[in-house]
C-alpha cells in the first residue's frame, strides 16, 4: 500500500519489536502505544488499550520518522514529474515523516508567496511533514538575494539555490551574513561552474573508457574550499550537500576540528556507487554530482563512520520518461531516492562500515541537529512521528510500484534488503505494508 492508510490519528500499540531512539540513547525491546495521535506510553510488555490496534514488531526496529534534508518535489511548475502528495506517499513508504523541499521549482520558492504555497499544499496533502527550503538568489540566476526576511517570515527552514552553485563569492558572502543574521543555514551546491561545464560523469579513468565528458572532482572541492574560508570571515551556519568527494569530506572534517559552523550530507547512492556504474550508459547513473571513484566511496563511508558526515539525505530528483529516456549525453541529471535509502544504510551497516544505531541516527537526530527541525525523537508526549523498519525484509525495486511519480532510480530490478513496513505521522498511518491496521 503507498498511500494514506488512515485519514485521522488512531489508537495502535506496537509491541514486540525494538524501540532505537539515538536521542534518548534507547535502543531496547519495548513496547509504544499511541493515542490520539501522540506517544502515549512506552514500556515493556504493556496492556493493549481498548480499540487499540496491534502492529507486531517483532524482528523489526521502532525509530523516529526519518527526515529527509534534500528532495526535490518538483511542485509548483513540473507536477508531471512529481507532487507534493505523490513525494510525500514515496517518502512515507520509504519511512520519512518530515522532508526538506528544494527551491528549485517552477517558479522558484524565493519569495513568501510560493513558500506558503508549499506549506498550504502539504497540509492540504495531510502526509509528510514538508519543511521549504528557501532560494538563495533571486530566480535562482545567482546574481542578486532574495529576500531573506520574508522568507524567514514565511517558513523556509535554509537557504539554498540547490541545482545550481552560488559562483559569485561576493553574494555568498552576503548569503552567508544573511542566513547568520536570521539564523537560517546556508546549503551549499557545490559545483565550479567553469570546471565542471559539459562534464556529463566524473573526469577520470571511467570517461575516458565512455568516451563521454567529465566533470573533475575539484569543481566540487574548489567552491567547498572557497566557501569554508567565507564562513571563517562570516561566522554563519553553512552545509554542503551531497558531498561527494574524498578531499571534501577532509576539508568538512578540518573545519569540525577549527569548530567552524559546519555540516555535510551524503546520498545513499554515493555510498554504493562508482562512475564505474556509468560504463553501461544507463541514464538513471547520471546525477549531480557525478558519481565518484572507489577511493571516494570509501572516504564517504568513513565520514559516516567517524561523525564528519551529519545525515543521509536522499536528494530525491524526480524526472519524467522523455528526460532520461534519450542519450547519455542528454539526459537530464539526477535519480529518485526516497524509496531506495534505509535498504542503503542497512547494507552499510551489514558491511560494519556503520552500525544500527548510527545508520538510525543519520536519518533522524543528524538531520533534525544539522537544520535545527522538530523531531528525530519519541519520548513520551511527542507526536507520533515514526517508523517500523525491517533490517532483514527483503523486495525487489519494481518500477509498477513506485510510490514516486517518476521512475527513474539505477536499483530498478534490484533485490534490496530492508523495508520500512510501518509510517504514521501525528498518529496518521501513511503506509502500513502489511495491513496491519487495515
Amino acid at each position: 500500500m503507498t498511500s494514506k492508510t488512515s485519514a485521522a490519528p488512531i489508537a495502535f500499540h506496537i509491541r514486540g519489536g525494538r524501540l532505537l531512539d539515538p536521542k534518548q540513547g534507547v535502543f531496547d525491546e519495548l513496547d509504544v502505544i499511541v493515542l490520539d495521535g501522540r506517544i502515549a506510553r512506552v514500556g515493556k510488555s504493556l496492556a493493549t488499550p481498548t480499540s487499540a490496534a496491534v502492529i507486531d514488531a517483532r524482528g523489526k526496529i521502532i525509530a523516529p520518522g526519518f527526515v529527509d534534508l534534500h528532495a526535490h518535489l518538483r511542485e509548483p511548475g513540473e507536477e508531471g514529474k512529481e507532487t507534493i502528495e505523490t513525494g510525500s506517499n514515496a517518502a512515507a513508504v520509504g519511512g520519512f515523516t518530515a522532508l526538506c523541499a528544494m527551491p528549485n521549482t517552477q517558479p522558484p520558492n524565493d519569495c513568501r508567496a510560493i513558500t506558503m504555497l508549499i506549506k498550504t499544499r502539504a497540509r492540504e496533502v495531510g502526509g509528510v511533514h514538508v519543511f521549504p527550503i528557501g532560494a538563495i538568489s533571486r530566480g535562482l540566476a545567482g546574481e542578486m538575494l532574495s529576500d531573506i526576511g520574508e522568507l524567514k517570515e514565511a517558513g523556509v527552514v535554509a537557504l539554498s539555490d540547490d541545482g545550481k552553485c552560488v559562483m559569485n563569492a561576493r553574494l555568498m558572502r552576503r548569503a552567508l551574513e544573511y542566513g547568520r543574521t536570521f539564523d537560517l543555514p546556508i546549503v551549499q551546491h557545490a559545483e565550479d561552474t567553469h570546471l565542471s561545464h559539459g562534464g556529463v560523469m566524473n573526469e577520470g579513468a571511467s570517461s575516458t573508457r565512455a568516451g563521454l565528458p567529465g566533470q573533475p572532482a575539484e569543481a566540487e572541492e574548489i567552491i567547498v574550499a572557497r566557501d569554508l574560508i567565507l564562513v571563517e570571515m562570516t561566522g554563519a551556519r553553512y552545509h554542503v550537500a551531497h558531498a561527494s568527494t574524498a578531499r571534501t569530506v577532509e576539508m568538512v572534517r578540518q573545519a569540525k576540528a577549527r569548530n567552524l559552523p559546519v555540516t555535510c550530507e551524503v546520498t545513499p547512492h554515493h555510498l554504493i556507487l562508482t562512475d564505474e556504474a556509468c560504463l553501461t550508459y544507463d541514464t538513471s547513473t547520471k546525477m549531480y554530482p557525478p558519481l565518484r571513484t572507489h577511493a571516494d566511496v570509501e572516504a564517504l563511508k568513513r565520514g559516516l563512520a567517524d561523525g564528519t558526515i551529519d545525515a543521509i539525505a536522499t536528494d530525491h530528483a524526480p524526472h519524467s520518461p522523455n528526460q532520461k529516456s534519450v542519450e547519455f549525453d542528454c539526459a537530464a541529471f539526477g535519480i529518485i531516492g526516497l524509496e531506495t535509502a534505509l535498504p542503503i544504510a542497512m547494507s552499510l551497516v551489514r558491511e560494519g562500515i556503520i552500525d544500527m544505531r548510527r545508520a538510525v541516527e543519520l536519518f533522524t537526530t543528524g538531520p533534525t541537529r544539522t537544520l535545527k527541525l522538530p523531531g528525530g525523537t519519541i519520548p513520551e508526549g511527542a507526536p507520533a512521528d515514526l517508523v517500523v523498519f525491517d533490517p532483514d525484509r527483503e523486495w525487489v525495486v519494481d518500477r509498477e510500484s513506485i510510490a514516486s511519480k517518476s521512475k527513474n532510480t539505477p536499483f530498478s530490478g534490484k533485490t534490496m534488503r530492508g523495508r520500512a513496513v510501518f509510517t504514521t505521522v501525528g498518529g496518521v498511518v501513511l503506509f502500513d505494508l502489511d495491513g496491519a491496521t487495515s
